[in-house]
């Protein structure tokens, strides 16, 4: 969401683990399950909460520009994710990834389009356009399903057509009301939601913290150059706006990576449905955020635009949970089934 953190924790459908049980324990227990569900709850929304609160941070730091902001994202997450391999010995795991080039090829281009992505959303937080970057994030969803359809060739059902058309109906309006088509948010959906794509891409062959690192390392060397010349045109805000705003710049490390291991924490312990559900906390919270304290302009026309988006994301939800369903009586059907017959 606001500055998505890397997928590289989004699940595949159907990969939601249940909780584990620690050696000797019987596995999935009801009192165990629960707890777990509820670990996983809190950490879904502490994750999505982050992200969704991220426009304050930006305004504590809102003298830096855009681009500066994001290499400084950039450089100190890289320190960051190097201290997270050291806590959880993980540098051999990262030493094996660097090694599969199909990996490294494909987390490249991730890399190439979360840059984007967090640039356009620092951009429009920054610019007076938080709204639309709150609409980019609503609408990804519907993105990603078009990628499905035309780079995986899947076929929807009636209800996932019908949201698609809500999507649609909802960009042409609010193309109306900005006068203009709506770039920012549609940048954001695109980009995000390529991402998103690539990262199921590389799979698990990279954990949240190993990817991470690859991509940050990826956009390391340009992130390292601006630096360079800002600090050679004396337009570095990183040394010249006192320790205060040195050390919020450099809280970024862990304002990236922590809302991605939370995030990854609950993908663990909670259902494909319910994370899908709690997705949109984030740009609900930024569009109150960009109402109340950005103080941007809601005409009709964008409400009722919203409004559409809205609806879409109803639909495809109810027929996430819906799928999901089906998913879990099937596999119930199937183990009466394999169960072995009682002895006469």
């Amino acid at each position: 969401m606001p500055s998505p953190l890397p997928a590289s924790a989004t699940p595949s459908p159907g990969t939601a683990a249940p909780a584990s049980s620690s050696p000797g324990s019987p596995r999935g227990t009801g009192g165990d399950a629960a707890a777990e569900r509820s670990a996983g709850l809190l950490f879904g929304l502490g994750a999505y909460g982050l992200w969704g609160l991220l426009p304050l941070y930006f305004l504590t730091i809102a003298t830096a520009s855009p681009a500066e902001i994001v290499a400084n994202r950039v450089l100190w997450s890289l320190v960051f994710c190097a201290l997270l391999l050291t806590l959880t010995r993980a540098w051999a795991d990262l030493g094996v990834l660097l090694r599969d080039k199909a990996s490294m090829l494909r987390l490249s281009a991730a890399a190439v389009l979360i840059a984007v992505n967090w640039l356009t959303y620092t951009f429009a937080v920054l610019g007076g356009h938080a709204v639309e970057a709150s609409l980019g994030y609503f609408i990804t969803p519907l993105v990603s399903t078009a990628l499905g359809v035309v780079l995986l060739k899947e076929r929807l059902n009636r209800l996932q057509w019908t949201a698609m058309g809500f999507g649609l109906a909802a960009v042409l309006v609010l193309t109306f009301a900005y006068g203009s088509v709506p770039v920012i948010a549609l940048v954001l959906a695109f980009s995000f939601g390529l991402y998103g794509f690539v990262k199921n891409r590389v799979g698990r062959t990279a954990s949240a913290v190993t990817g991470l690192t690859v991509e940050t390392l990826v956009l390391t060397l340009p992130a390292l150059g601006f630096m360079a010349f800002l600090l050679a045109q004396g337009g570095a805000t990183l040394v010249s706006t006192g320790p205060a705003h040195f050390w919020l710049m450099a809280a970024s490390g862990i304002i990236t990576a922590v809302p991605l291991l939370f995030f990854g924490a609950a993908a663990r312990r909670l259902p494909l449905t319910l994370i899908g559900t709690l997705q949109y906390l984030a740009p609900v919270l930024q569009f109150i955020l960009a109402l109340t304290v950005f103080g941007e302009h809601m005409p009709l026309e964008r409400w009722i635009g919203f409004g559409l988006v809205w609806v879409a994301i109803v639909l495809l939800t109810a027929d996430l949970a819906r799928r999901a369903g089906s998913g879990r009586a099937e596999r119930r059907a199937a183990r009466k089934l394999a169960a072995p017959a009682p002895q006469a």
